[in-house]
């Protein structure tokens, strides 16, 4: 797997990322990761037919995950039932449950990547050093292929919602 070093910083130091930077029009690298209760989930078979944001966070116990979290968590619900958004954090799966269960955040699937780092390796968002990921969104539309990619170029940077969403609902009706 690449790594590079040198495109984001963590505690003020140059950090190694691991993986490539995925573009629209690439098709979405398949990923395991676990739910809430540590069950694994197939990011893009257990999703299969529905279009999908898939939301990298570093952590949710940091003030702009949780801002980021809730946002989607809010938005999820005009969306429909053919969107379907994952929010992704190494953060372990008991840590997840009960800040989800803290916040009232049922809207959104979160999912942890702690276990083998499978989705940070695969989508370009690992951060060697602190084995957290970089903060970045995606849209991949119903056939696997990323319509929509955005890596924020410093960690406590929020992504463009309204572009997400846009972004979300164009590969909906296409």
């Amino acid at each position: 797997m690449s790594e590079r070093f040198g495109i984001i910083k963590f505690k003020g130091q140059d950090a190694t990322v691991v993986g490539p930077d995925l573009q629209p029009g690439d098709p979405a690298p398949e990923f395991h990761v676990q739910r809430l209760d540590w069950s694994p989930f197939a990011g893009l078979a257990d999703t299969q037919g529905k279009v999908r944001i898939i939301a990298a966070v570093p952590s949710l116990d940091t003030e702009v995950c949780d801002r980021e979290t809730r946002r989607f968590n809010e938005e999820a619900a005009a969306l429909g039932a053919d969107i379907v958004i994952l929010v992704i954090s190494t953060d372990l799966p008991f840590a997840q449950k009960r800040w989800c269960g803290a916040t009232g955040v049922d809207q959104v699937t979160v999912l942890s990547d702690h276990m083998a780092a499978d989705f940070g390796a695969k989508y370009g968002c690992l951060i060697k050093e602190a084995r957290i990921l970089r903060r970045a969104v995606f849209v991949v539309d119903r056939q696997g292929k990323i319509t929509y990619a955005a890596y924020m170029p410093a960690l406590g940077d929020e992504p463009d919602y309204a572009a997400v969403l846009s972004a979300a609902r164009a590969a909906l009706n296409a």
